[in-house]
């Protein structure tokens, strides 16, 4: 079985696999899941940290249980694609909270974002506040009935 990371040592490859899953694993737990003892499992998972392949540790939150019941997908087109407007538009969509995600996409639209919201008023109000930006066209927004896969796991192996 080919790993999408090419020449990462196999070791490697588990100890983030069982991280994505677990991160709150101790060294030794982890050490028995990929068959290594404690020490060169924590060098491995130190090294992998040190080369930017773990970027940090979070905990995944149940976003229904907090009150954000809309996930909605806003695809954006800009007024510029001069870089000046580009970096303005990226820069403010840094600064809500409520942007989950945001791409620069290929096609009609310049960007698409996630926004989470209580409630479809509160919805509107965002995509609203998006509307206003200075360098934003138009917005076509699309609301999710539905949630199928959320994962934020990265396949490593073919």
């Amino acid at each position: 079985m080919k790993n999408i990371t090419g020449r990462m040592h196999r070791s490697d490859v588990d100890i983030l696999e069982e991280l994505q899953n677990d991160s709150r694993v101790t060294v030794s737990e982890l050490a028995d899941r990929v068959n290594l003892s404690d020490s060169p499992c924590w060098r491995r998972w130190k090294k992998l940290e040190e080369e930017g392949y773990i970027t940090g540790y979070s905990a995944t939150l149940d976003r229904k249980k907090l009150g954000l019941q809309v996930v909605g997908f806003s695809q954006i087109r800009l007024n510029s694609h001069h870089p000046i407007d580009t970096e303005k538009f990226e820069l403010a969509i840094r600064e809500f909270n409520w942007v989950m995600t945001c791409f620069c996409i290929t096609g009609e639209a310049d960007f698409i974002v996630q926004i989470v919201a209580n409630n479809l008023d509160q919805y509107y109000e965002r995509a609203s506040e998006l509307r206003r930006l200075p360098y934003v066209w138009s917005i076509q927004s699309s609301i999710a009935i539905k949630e199928v896969k959320n994962t934020n796991q990265l396949p490593l192996r073919n």
